[in-house]
Order: C-alpha cells, then sequence, then structure tokens
C-alpha cells in the first residue's frame, strides 16, 4: 500500500489525517506532529512563499513538539534560513524590518539592549527604513533568540523580505489610515459642540443641558484617546522602561492628561473641558506622522528596487532541455539559458556564447558591457544582444546584488557624528520641555488657574522634539539611495563627513587612472625558452596574484604546469618552482637586472633573465576631467605609485598631474600619506587588495571595485564601473547632504527656541501646538527629501 506523502518533509503519512496544515488554500498532509508544527511556524512568520518556489522536502521534524516550538523556531530552519540570511566563516548577517520605531529613541533602544546579548557582533537600527542589521555568531546564539529578545522591549521584528514588506507596510497604512479618520470624524463631532458653546449659542440653556454636551463630547473623543492615539504610549511606555524619555512621553501626557482632566470636570460638572482640543491635536499629530511615514517610505525604496530586479523564473537546462524553474531554486554549478532581453537570475560564468550586459542596476552606467567565455555576469543585469549559457556561481544571500544592497543598508544605518550628538540631546531636550511644562503649569495655576492647564498642554504638544530626531537619518537614507544609483557604495561609517573634508586626493596608477587591463605589448627572448614557452611559465607564476599585472598573463595558462612552494614578495615580485626549477617574475629590481624607464616585467630563471614582458595599460576616458574637477573645487591631486617607469610620467602627464611619486613600496606609500597629513586630508584611491596598509592609514579610502572583488575589498569607498568621475559625484553628494543636515538641525532648534516663549506666554492653543509640530518633522523629511531629486 502507497501512503500519502508529508507535505512538509515527503515522508510518508501513516496516521492519515490526524495532522494537517492549511497550506496554500489547501489542507495538507503532516507525517506528524513535529511537521505540522513546523510547517504553521512558517506560515505564522508569514513566509508562505518558502512551499511556493523551494525545489526539495524540508528536514523531518519529529524531535520537535508543538510546546516546545517558539514563536520564532520556523526562522532557524536551514531552507528558510537560506532567502535572507548571509553567511561568511563563523558570522551570519540578516536584516530585520522591525514594527513600531517611530523615533531616534527607539533605535536606540533596541541597540543599547541587543548589543549586550552574548552572540550579538554587531546591530545597526534604522529610522527612516524601519531596519536592522543584525551580526551574529550562530554558533552561540540562534536567530530565534534574536528575534524574542527584540519582542521582550516591546518590538516585533522578522527578516526583512520585499514582498512580505511591501504587504506588511500596506496593512500598517490602513491600520493607520483607520486611526486617522477615526481622529477626524470625532474631531468634527466634538468641533461643533465645543464651537456652538464658545459662540454663546447655549448660554441661556440650563447647566444640565450644557453638561449633556460634555457627556457627548466625552464619548466621540473616547476612540481618539484610547485607539487612535495608541502609537504615542506604546512608544512612550517602552521608552520610559528603557529608564530613557522620547518625543512621544510628552505627547502621551498631554493627551491623556487633558483628557482625564476633562472627563473629571465632566462628571463633578464643574471646570474646564478639553475635548475638542485633545481630538484636534491627535489629528493633527497623526496627520503629520502618515506623511511623514509616506515620506520615509519613500526615502528608502531603493534598496527595494534592487531586489525585484531579479527575475523569479529562470530556464535551467537539464540534459540539453531547457525548463523553467523558480529562481530561489537554483544550485551553484547549475546551467541556465539567458535570451537576449532578459534579467539574468543569478551570478555566474558565461561557458558559452558572447553578448552585452546592460549593468546599470549595478554601477548606474547605462552603456551595455561586453562579455565572452569565463566573463562574469551578476543577477539583475540585462542580456542585451545574445542569448548565452551561464554556470551559476553564487545564489541567494552570495550574489553581487545581495553584497550590494548589505553595504547599502549598513551605510544608511552608519550614524554621523553629529546624530549621535542630537540623540543624546533629544533625551535631554525632553527632560527639559517637562520640567519647563511643569514650572509653566505652577506659574499659571498661581496666577491665571483657568488657563493653567490648557498653557501646559501647548507647551507639551509644541515643543515636541520630532523634527530634530529626524533632521539626520532622513537625510542620510536619501544620500545612501543616490549613492546605489550612481554607482557608488559607502562600506564604512563616516564616510559622509569624510569626503565633505577631502582636500588632497592621491591615485594608485594602475587600476585607478588607468583601466587596469594591462596587455603584453612585446616581448624580448633572453634564454632557450620559446615566447610560449616563456608565457606559460610566467603565468603558472602569476595565477596565484591578484594583482593587475597577473590579469596580463591570464590567458597564456597552462594546465599541466604546477607550481610549488609559490611565494609573494609584496611590490616586488613573485617566486616557485615548476618542474623542480626555481623562477622569479617581478621587477627589474627583484629579477637584480638593470631596468629601463619601461613600463615591464621580468622573467628569471634562478640567476638567469629569461625574458622581458612590456605591458601598457589605457587610460580612463574621465581622467582627466575627474582631476580638473577635483582642481577646481580646491583640492591638491597627486600620483603615488609602485610603478617606477616612464609611464607613471605619462600618464600623470596626459591627464594634467605635476605631484608625482613612483617605484614606491607600500611602505613608502604609507609613509607618503602620513607625511601629506600633517598639512591636508586625504583620500587615497587604490586596488583595495595589495594597497590595504596605505587603505587603512588615509583619512579616506577609495577604490574602484567590480564583481566578487567587492566582498574582498578593504576600501570605505567603492566605485562600481569604469569612470572616476563617480568619486566628484560623490564628494557633491555629500556636501549636499551635510548641507541639508545643517539645514534640518537650524530649523529644528531654530522652530523649538521660537515657539517655546510662545506657547509658556499662553499665545499658542493646543491644535495650533499641535499642527506646527507636525508641520516642523514635515519640513525636516521634505527638505531631505529634496535630496532624491538631485541628477548627477
Amino acid at each position: 500500500m502507497k501512503y500519502p506523502e508529508c507535505f512538509h518533509c515527503g515522508e510518508p503519512v501513516l496516521t492519515g489525517s490526524q495532522f494537517t496544515t492549511h497550506i496554500n488554500n489547501s489542507d495538507r498532509l503532516m507525517c506528524c506532529p513535529g511537521c505540522q508544527a513546523v510547517s504553521a511556524a512558517i506560515l505564522d512568520a508569514g513566509l508562505s512563499n518558502y512551499y511556493k518556489y523551494r525545489t526539495e522536502p524540508g528536514s523531518k521534524q519529529t524531535a520537535l513538539v508543538p510546546d516546545e516550538l517558539t514563536a520564532y523556531s520556523a526562522f532557524d530552519l536551514p531552507e528558510v534560513q537560506q532567502d535572507f540570511v548571509h553567511s561568511e566563516s563563523d558570522i551570519s548577517r540578516v536584516s530585520l524590518s522591525i514594527d513600531g520605531i517611530t523615533c531616534a529613541a527607539c533605535a536606540w533602544l533596541i541597540e543599547h539592549k541587543l548589543r549586550h546579548v552574548a552572540g550579538i557582533s554587531s546591530i545597526q537600527v534604522n529610522t527612516t527604513t524601519e531596519r536592522a542589521l543584525v551580526t551574529w555568531l550562530p554558533e552561540q546564539i540562534k536567530l530565534s533568540e534574536i528575534l524574542s529578545q527584540i519582542s521582550l522591549i516591546g518590538y516585533q521584528a522578522a527578516p526583512y523580505q520585499v514582498d512580505e514588506q511591501e504587504i506588511q507596510s500596506k496593512q500598517n497604512s490602513r491600520k493607520f489610515l483607520l486611526r486617522l479618520g477615526l481622529a477626524g470624524f470625532a474631531t468634527m463631532q466634538v468641533m461643533m459642540f465645543a464651537l456652538a458653546l464658545y459662540a454663546g449659542y447655549f448660554t441661556e440653556l440650563e447647566v444640565q443641558y450644557r453638561d449633556y454636551f460634555r457627556w457627548v463630547s466625552m464619548i466621540f473623543a473616547a476612540p481618539v484617546v484610547f485607539y487612535s492615539a495608541q502609537p504615542f504610549y506604546f512608544s512612550a511606555i517602552r521608552s520610559m522602561f528603557s529608564g530613557r524619555l522620547n518625543m512621544d512621553v510628552s505627547v502621551s501626557i498631554a493627551i491623556l492628561g487633558a483628557y482625564i482632566a476633562s472627563c473629571i470636570a465632566t462628571v463633578n460638572a464643574t471646570g474646564e473641558v478639553y475635548f475638542e482640543s485633545v481630538s484636534m491635536f491627535t489629528f493633527f499629530l497623526l496627520l503629520g506622522r502618515y506623511f511623514e511615514q509616506n515620506a520615509r517610505q519613500k526615502a528608502s525604496v531603493s534598496s527595494s528596487n534592487l531586489h525585484k530586479l531579479v527575475p523569479l523564473t529562470a530556464h535551467l537546462i537539464v540534459n540539453e532541455t531547457c525548463e523553467e524553474v523558480p529562481a530561489k531554486g537554483l544550485k551553484v554549478g547549475d546551467i541556465i539559458l539567458v535570451k537576449p532581453g532578459e534579467v539574468v537570475a543569478a551570478d555566474g560564468t558565461i561557458i558559452e556564447g558572447c553578448s552585452s550586459f546592460n549593468e546599470a542596476m549595478l554601477t548606474g552606467e547605462q552603456t551595455p558591457v561586453q562579455k565572452s567565455d569565463a566573463s562574469e555576469v551578476y543577477a539583475g543585469t540585462i542580456n542585451v544582444e545574445q542569448p548565452v549559457k551561464l554556470k551559476i556561481t553564487a545564489v541567494g544571500q552570495d550574489q553581487l546584488v545581495a553584497e550590494i544592497i548589505r553595504l547599502q543598508e549598513s551605510a544608511s544605518n552608519n550614524k554621523p557624528k553629529v546624530a549621535l550628538y542630537v540623540d543624546t540631546i533629544s533625551n535631554y531636550f525632553t527632560w527639559a520641555i517637562l520640567s519647563i511644562a511643569l514650572l509653566t503649569y505652577i506659574v499659571w495655576k498661581i496666577y491665571w488657574p483657568e488657563d493653567a492647564f490648557w498653557v501646559t498642554l501647548a507647551v507639551l504638544v509644541a515643543t515636541c522634539p520630532c523634527a530634530l530626531a529626524l533632521a539626520t537619518p532622513t537625510a542620510v537614507t536619501c544620500a545612501t539611495g543616490i549613492f546605489t544609483r550612481i554607482g557608488v557604495i559607502a562600506r564604512k561609517p563616516g564616510v559622509f563627513e569624510k569626503l565633505t573634508k577631502i582636500d588632497h586626493v592621491v591615485f594608485d596608477k594602475t587600476g585607478t587612472l588607468t583601466c587596469g587591463t594591462l596587455t603584453i605589448s612585446d616581448i624580448e627572448l633572453y634564454g632557450q625558452l620559446d615566447k610560449t614557452q616563456v608565457l606559460e611559465v610566467a603565468a603558472a607564476l602569476e595565477a596565484s596574484s591578484l594583482h593587475p599585472i597577473a590579469k596580463a598573463f591570464e590567458q597564456y595558462n597552462n594546465q599541466q604546469l604546477a607550481v610549488r612552494g609559490i611565494q609573494s614578495f609584496v611590490g616586488l615580485g613573485l617566486s616557485g618552482q615548476i618542474n623542480n626549477t626555481d623562477y622569479r617574475i617581478g621587477s627589474a629590481e627583484f629579477i637584480e637586472v638593470a631596468g629601463d624607464q619601461s613600463q615591464a616585467v621580468y622573467l628569471a630563471q634562478g640567476d638567469e633573465l629569461l625574458a622581458r614582458f612590456t605591458l601598457v595599460d589605457a587610460i580612463r576616458t574621465d581622467a582627466q576631467q575627474t582631476v580638473q574637477t577635483l582642481t577646481k573645487q580646491g583640492c591638491r591631486v597627486s600620483v603615488a605609485s609602485g610603478d617606477s617607469s616612464i609611464h607613471v610620467d605619462e600618464v600623470a602627464g596626459r591627464i594634467g598631474i605635476s605631484d608625482v611619486h613612483k617605484g614606491l613600496k607600500p611602505q613608502d606609500k604609507l609613509s607618503l600619506i602620513q607625511k601629506l597629513q600633517k598639512n591636508a586630508s586625504i583620500a587615497m584611491f587604490g586596488d583595495g587588495i595589495n594597497d590595504a596598509p596605505v587603505l587603512a592609514g588615509a583619512n579616506l579610502s577609495v577604490a574602484m571595485g567590480s564583481g566578487s572583488a567587492i566582498t574582498k575589498n578593504s576600501a570605505d569607498l567603492i566605485l562600481l564601473g569604469d569612470h572616476l568621475s563617480r568619486f566628484n559625484d560623490a564628494v557633491t553628494v555629500a556636501r549636499l547632504t551635510d548641507r541639508i543636515i545643517k539645514q534640518n538641525l537650524y530649523w529644528a532648534l531654530g522652530y523649538n527656541l521660537f515657539i517655546i516663549p510662545l506657547a509658556v506666554s499662553g499665545h499658542v492653543a493646543p491644535y495650533i501646538a499641535a499642527l506646527g509640530m507636525s508641520a516642523s518633522s514635515l519640513i525636516v523629511v521634505g527638505n531631505s527629501l529634496r535630496l532624491l531629486r538631485v541628477r548627477l
């Protein structure tokens, strides 16, 4: 008898219909309570797409029983994690969507609490995108435990996935609109009675009728206070539990204080009521938050767009037949066909065919790049001309597009120093406002008791530091989006600040001012070997090197030549044994021969010189324009190259650089940078791999990056593609960002300094205070969004 298979793990179901889970609109049979519990947990976590795109059954879960499952256990399954967790050696990294973040204090709270959890290496929270980038040690802590720790402090977190995030955003927007609509409706009803009372229409009515309208107003205001204003209360409670006050504390005190006082006055039939003020400023606050939320989402869409560029399906070739399969099911080593006009589904190497690919989504450059056999192609790029076959080299979170998204998110999460200062100021500012409000109430209660409450109310609402907290993160997020658009990746904190201070740029030559694609223009033979033989020996020695010179010999590599005892001498060359014979390849100094001023590499067998290879390297098309622009911006420009040939002077002369330093070893470059740093802030351009010491020593390190080299690069800033001018664009964006951040801070501080005296002196009504505070926040967010309109 053939038993049905378990929908989760594929094992035979021997228990009939005892265990089922409702998946994709159908009841699916499970073989045991463990599989039933895991499948339910996967659905509860919003990961139903796992069952749509999986290519193999999940692992059997008999060891798990429902009572032992936590709410987040599904996120620990390897088959589920492959979609959103990136693992590198013993460290894992994930981007989390966090529901409930309202301000900078929320980010501070989450970061502060989780940094002390054993196993978590780092956490960075972005209030604009409402996401966190978490790095942890899987051997010490599980992802489910991290999510549980976040839940314990009042926030709900889940791995960031574009489709699920959009669904969640729409659901949150609908809830927000419901709160806003309810507040607006109630405000209109309450204001009808309040305006009539203020106008004296009911002054001749008896007190019992006046009280009746107050009771009606209280009933209409209740849903506003207890439902519409809930986000403010939850945010305030989380903040106070952390021992820190955020901007929602004063708002919550104002709303609840006004409503409770009005309820007491209504019940006792004495005193003033503020139901219309409570309803109105709650409505204005929610309206401001709603527009602010939309603006923040607009500022953070770039990474989502990158995710969406990777197609859902691919053409897999199996036994010479082509079939369409889910892209998530591809594995390293699979062969896929990419037709003209199609988007590449995964990173791979071309094994058949030749075509050009539009890599604008990675580099910002619209000109297609020609690719042929052995060329690397990346997920999300578009095949323009001819069909090609690719062998998959990376999938999921190991793909280049995923790495760029991680770098982008890390850059947007990195806070400039000014943001850290603002976070501290916001905390003290809230304490100061509460103290001012208390003092205001005491003074007004003594001299003008009938107005004390509403004046204090206006102080609490008008001076909320929302704009102050939003001044920096929205601008940095927008700037990071522009960087991604133009093909610039910021790898480390402080890049925006450093870019604005650079006044001296030092270029390496090979791979920066030049294209880095060296070719052999001439070969001179001195020994018994012919050209083919010396090229094969040289290629075998250079095969282990990452230096651009090594690529000039790649095409001559003979796999039958085995190299042993390879040794690298930084800045000089390589040595090794081939067929028990010692060979050396490198500079004239390394080979100990008299070299001329040309760009050359020498090959020797023992002490015998075998060959001299003359190399040429084309200058980048926009190198001269980049240098001219930097000079106009007031930057000094120099060349620091390890090449000692006359080619360095030729390149520098053609692009307009007069300060030339050549024949430098890595330690010599570092000494030069340290000398120049005494009088200037230095940006150093290098290849990011071999120039690690000098890049680390510069104020800002910049590299030209492409493909998998990005993951190995140690530079602060990476320019994708082949255009040096992107560095000028990055400087322009950084300066604009710095200017907008300062404008935001000046406005936020100026607004509060202006409104505090007016509110304290009783010249601001509570609803005007709410309108002013919301408008202040919207101005700051809107000013930051101007960055998205920058075209470079």
